[in-house]
């Protein structure tokens, strides 16, 4: 009894010390719903134009093999939230509330409260899109009214071809992103007492891709170029990996695998690969645009100088790569993402990492950035000393899970996926960056498999 009370009294107490300490940084935290690397500095198509994803990523040090830990959103953003891996969660699907399944855990934003932060949110932090997700971590949560969207499908498309993509011929006013973003530069304008922790949540560009047509007019559609692909890059795949290509997931595995059929039959039916990629890029061009006023508004404040950035991405996004399109899957581009951080006067500038890292791996470092005492019992790694020397020897593999005993792991040269029917697959990216190549069969990798598989929960 008398260990808790003193704990408790020196949790207090030491709060009480770093809230006098108006030195302590505040933290911008930016969310962005569904992008992979098609920004601009990390070349993840050759049309892709975000000029204000790429000047932050100037002003500090961003990732290009930055993954996330889960392939879906809930799970993704609860381990990166909490520092717990999906295996260790058993949060594997969207349906699932974290709470239930960890009620002790304590996330990055509740940490900082505890420490004297004033932690304010909007948007999409946790999964589901303006909503706080867990009251417990907030002070405040900005919840932005919604406006009926202006789209007019076009009159060849039949209702049944799935083709959520399209302008609107809305003004960005009417867009949630856009509010949420309001809402953010008025916090950003305000003058406050103690350090802040600000997360500002995007909901694009997750589907549908719809925003305001001048973020079409970026990109022709008779100009559009469609990712590389093969067209029988399926062939070599183990029989759980072809299930996961076809958007038809094994009922063995979590709730809420998304069952949509064939994605990649029904847009090459309909004609809509160049459309989609279209809408894509736009969409990004979107958010760009409402992450550019977030920044400015940011660097016209009197925070400018004291305000640590964090922009990430939850996981990737495929659109046709091994006919396969949306998220749910193992692969490179399922699990690549966007990360950059940017830390007023500390560390390195104009940098871009290529050791590879893990979201779970921010709130250590975020926690590390603002000098607050380490957490234990978390999964990730600080990757403060990638931001102090970008180009340090980092060998710690990357684990991404998706569903119970479907497996990934990355390492600067390989991919290993291992799926829960034994089924794997093997990427050698020095050579074939694609991952058009299973090399999990040749005799010869065994010990490449072997090394790998340490890395894969026990």
């Amino acid at each position: 009894m008398l260990s808790s009370l003193g704990n408790f009294i020196l949790v207090l107490f030491g709060s009480a010390l770093l809230v006098s300490a108006d030195t302590r940084p505040n933290v911008l935290f930016i969310a962005v719903d569904d992008l992979n690397d098609w920004v601009g500095h990390l070349g993840g198509h050759p049309q892709s134009k975000t000029p204000n994803i790429d000047r932050l990523a100037r002003a500090g040090v961003s990732f290009s093999k930055a993954y996330c830990s889960a392939p879906l959103c809930n799970p993704s953003r609860v381990s990166l939230l909490t520092g717990i891996e999906p295996s260790k969660s058993g949060v594997y699907g969207n349906g699932e509330r974290f709470r239930q399944r960890l009620p002790n855990a304590v996330t990055l934003m509740q940490y900082f409260r505890t420490y004297g932060y004033a932690v304010k949110g909007g948007g999409k932090i946790f999964h589901g899109a303006n909503r706080p997700g867990d009251m417990d971590s907030w002070d405040f949560y900005f919840k932005a009214s919604r406006t009926k969207y202006e789209y007019k499908r076009p009159p060849h498309l039949p209702a049944s071809a799935w083709a959520p993509w399209g302008p609107l011929d809305n003004d960005d006013s009417d867009m949630l992103d856009s509010k949420v973003v309001n809402w953010a530069i008025s916090e950003l304008e305000e003058a406050h007492d103690k350090p802040f922790f600000l997360a500002c949540g995007f909901t694009k560009p997750h589907l549908p891709w719809h925003v305001p047509r001048k973020y079409f007019d970026l990109h022709p559609l008779d100009k559009i170029e469609l990712p590389k692909t093969l067209i029988n890059d399926r062939e070599d795949l183990p029989v759980f990996g072809k299930k996961l290509a076809q958007e038809v997931h094994d009922v063995s595995g979590p709730r809420n695998f998304a069952k949509h059929g064939e994605d990649h039959d029904m847009v090459l039916k309909y004609n809509q690969w160049h459309r989609a990629v279209q809408s894509y890029l736009a969409t990004i061009s979107f958010v760009d645009f409402h992450v550019g006023r977030l920044l400015k508004a940011l660097q016209k404040s009197a925070h400018a100088r004291n305000t640590i950035i964090v922009l990430w991405g939850d996981h990737g996004w495929h659109l046709g790569e091994k006919q396969h399109w949306r998220k749910h899957a193992l692969w490179e581009t399922t699990t690549r993402t966007t990360l950059i951080i940017s830390a007023p006067e500390q560390f390195q500038k104009n940098q871009l990492c290529q050791s590879p890292v893990s979201l779970i791996d921010l709130y250590p470092t975020i926690v590390e950035l603002c000098s607050l005492p380490a957490r234990k019992g978390l999964d990730g790694q600080s990757i403060v000393p990638l931001l102090q020397n970008p180009k340090r020897k980092w060998i710690r593999p990357v684990l991404t899970t998706f569903g119970k005993g479907n497996h990934a792991v990355r390492t600067e040269r390989w991919r290993y996926i291992r799926y829960h029917d034994g089924g794997e697959e093997l990427y050698d990216h020095y050579t074939d960056p694609h991952e058009w190549t299973n090399l999990a069969k040749l005799s010869h990798h065994s010990l490449v498999i072997e090394h790998l598989r340490k890395s894969l929960p026990k």
